[in-house]
Parts: C-alpha cells; sequence; structure tokens
C-alpha cells in the first residue's frame, strides 16, 4: 500500500505532514512520489492566503480522472482549510470522490477515519471546534538535517488579517519535559544537526505547569542539552520578544544568529487597524537592541502590502523602515480577504493593480539592500 501527501502552506503545515506520515507508515502505508501509483492522497492544506485555497481546490479537482479510474484509491483532505466548517462543508458536496475532510483539530483521528473507509466504504467529515495537544504521534522527518519541534499550537493575537486563531485555535503550549524529551530523541539519533522550534507565536510560550517557566527558559534548558547542534525557532512576534530571549540569541552558541521578525507594515495607523499591537518606533527599537548585541544577526520580516485603508504616505513609511532595517529577507504578500476576520468587511479596500504596484515594489528595495550588501 503506498500514500502520497500533498502540502501547502507553511513550517507548521510540512511538520504536520511528518505527522501524517507516520501515521500512515504505522497503518502499513509506504510513501510515493506518483499519485497515480498511491492508495490513499492526504492533501494538507493552508487557508491563509486566498492564492493557497485555489491552489489547493485547483489540485484536488484535478484528482476527479483518477478516482474513477481507481475507485478504492482513498483521498482525504486535511488542514487549515478544512477547519473552516463552510469550506470543509462546501469540499464534501462539491467534491463527491473526496472520502474524507477532517479538520487541524482531528488530525489524530485519520488512521481511524481511513480505517472506517476500508471497512465499511463510508466517507467522514470531521473538524470539531477546539483540539487537545496529542503526544508521541509517529513522525516521519522530511527535512534532511532540520528536524520541526512543535513547542506551542494556535494563536491569541487576532491580528484582523488573520485566519489562524479561528482555524488553529487559541494558544496551547506543550509540557516542558515533553519538548525536551523529543529534542533529546533528535539529538541522540545522529540524524539531525538543527532543530527548530515552530509555534504562531514562540515567544509567548509558557509551561502549562509552571506559568513562571517561559520561552527564554525553554531555549536555556535545550541548549544545555549535550550534542553538537544548532537552535532556531519561529515565528517571533514582535510584542513579545524579551530582553531575555536577545540575551540568549547574543550568549549562546548553538542559538543561529537569525530571526524572522514579521513587521507586516512600517505605518503606526495600519499597524494599528493590523491589530499588531506595537507601533513602528517599538519594533525599530527591537531591531536597535538586536544589532547591538548581535552584530552579525540575519533578519527576515514579512510584509502585507494593500491592506484596507493603507495611503501611498502609509505604504512610504513601509518602504522607509525596509530601508532603515536593512532585512536580508522579505517575503511580501498583497492582502487578501479572509473570511470571517475583521478586515474583510474593512472599508477602503485597496484595489489590485495599486496591490500588485506596491508589492513589486517591496521586492525591488529588497533586491537593491542585497545588491548592496554584496
Amino acid at each position: 500500500m503506498l500514500y502520497n501527501i500533498v502540502t501547502f502552506g507553511c513550517q507548521m503545515n510540512v511538520h504536520e505532514s511528518e505527522k501524517i506520515a507516520g501515521m500512515l507508515e504505522n497503518l502499513g502505508y509506504t510513501q510515493t512520489n506518483s499519485k497515480e501509483d498511491a492508495d490513499i492522497i492526504v492533501f494538507n492544506t493552508c487557508a491563509i492566503r486566498e492564492g493557497a485555497e485555489d491552489r489547493a481546490l485547483g489540485n484536488i479537482g484535478n484528482l476527479k480522472k483518477m478516482k474513477r479510474a481507481n475507485p478504492n484509491k482513498i483521498i482525504a483532505v486535511a488542514g487549515c482549510m478544512t477547519q473552516q466548517k463552510s469550506v470543509a462543508e462546501k469540499l464534501f458536496k462539491t467534491f463527491p470522490f473526496i472520502d474524507i475532510v477532517i479538520g487541524t483539530h482531528n488530525l489524530y483521528d485519520l488512521p481511524n477515519l481511513i480505517n472506517k473507509k476500508l471497512k465499511e466504504q463510508k466517507r467522514s467529515l470531521e473538524n470539531k471546534v477546539s483540539g487537545e495537544i496529542i503526544e508521541n504521534v509517529p513522525t516521519v522527518r522530511t527535512s534532511g538535517e532540520n528536524a520541526w519541534v512543535n513547542i506551542m499550537y494556535g494563536c491569541n493575537n487576532f491580528c484582523s488579517y488573520c485566519i489562524v486563531p479561528y482555524v488553529r485555535g487559541r494558544e496551547m503550549s506543550r509540557k516542558k519535559g515533553d519538548i525536551l524529551n523529543e529534542c533529546k530523541q533528535i539529538i541522540n539519533s545522529g540524524k539531525y544537526k538543527q532543530i527548530t522550534l515552530l509555534g504562531q507565536n514562540v515567544n509567548s510560550y509558557i509551561d502549562p505547569d509552571n506559568s513562571e517557566y517561559n520561552f527564554a527558559n525553554l531555549l536555556s534548558d535545550i541548549c544545555k542539552i549535550d550534542g553538537n547542534f544548532n537552535l532556531t525557532f519561529m515565528t517571533s512576534h514582535p510584542k513579545d520578544i524579551s530582553d531575555e530571549v536577545i540575551d540568549l540569541i547574543s550568549k549562546e552558541n548553538k542559538i543561529l544568529k537569525e530571526l524572522h521578525l514579521p513587521v507586516q507594515s512600517g505605518s503606526n495607523k495600519i499597524l494599528k487597524s493590523m491589530n499588531r499591537k506595537y507601533t513602528r518606533e517599538h519594533y525599530l527599537d527591537i531591531v536597535q537592541k538586536l544589532k547591538s548585541k548581535v552584530p552579525n544577526i540575519r533578519l527576515t520580516t514579512d510584509i502585507i502590502v494593500g491592506f484596507p485603508g493603507e495611503t501611498e504616505d502609509d505604504f512610504d513609511d513601509t518602504c522607509s523602515l525596509i530601508k532603515e532595517v536593512k532585512y536580508d529577507g522579505i517575503f511580501a504578500f498583497m492582502y487578501s480577504k479572509r473570511s470571517g476576520t475583521v478586515a474583510e468587511k474593512m472599508e477602503n479596500q485597496v484595489p489590485e493593480d495599486i496591490k500588485n504596484y506596491r508589492v513589486n515594489k517591496v521586492l525591488e528595495i529588497e533586491k537593491q539592500i542585497q545588491n548592496d550588501k554584496k
């Protein structure tokens, strides 16, 4: 029996696909790169931007002929897209050849739903509203010498453009002991040279058994593990990054001198409208601290252009911030509406042609910065 997994979206989805692979291999399946040969195909979807959803839907639609040619082939769709109740129900109704639609909080029920399909020939739609942290899930790591380690799930920030809190739920941190044990197992295996800690906002990590134990404590304890490895993490919310964490990046040899610190906009007006809970000035203070304590740090960021109400002056503020920080890498996106978010209903939506101009302008500035650094 063969399986094929198609992953869309962020590193969190990549790691969850590794867990899906682990569950499938526990059922006796073996990985294949061929969808035609696969006995089960799993699409692990993303809903952060409209384009990601459209790509997933297009790829899912293309499976209709394969299913017709082999009715016993199981097709499952998981991830953030299917955690949205209306989207999950539409998928289930529109694509009758999909056997399993499963949300982010039900992911660990996938083996049961596969067995149900095999034994009863029944389709399943499962996307409960909230979930719990499941430990000791089998994992087939596919990211080379890097091992992903979730330290927390969900988000409490409710940025006005973002669907994550609705599809990932509220913040839940793993117990420090479970995280440290997983890191020790990874290092002792001898297969991995890097550990990347994952969370929607790693800086807000708190051990559920000890409210005094924070992200800086966790970083420090992981660095104390014997072994030759590098440690990094994503993603950091600027409002929560602490001086303790900055000091650790500076002092701990195992922590890579790099940080992804999404700013999204350089305009205080837009940052407030986005509900980012920091100002341009506060963000630049963090950057100054980082560069003074870690002179060789590599800084990357996310930028959203064309957020509702963004004027040319607001966009100029973003451009000037980029030039001031001199990022080593920028992930630039055009704002897209996400159903159920506050920004969806905001007035003064920016036309597509202006968004397109602005995103290209950001990329031009990034290119110039990289050329100047050579």
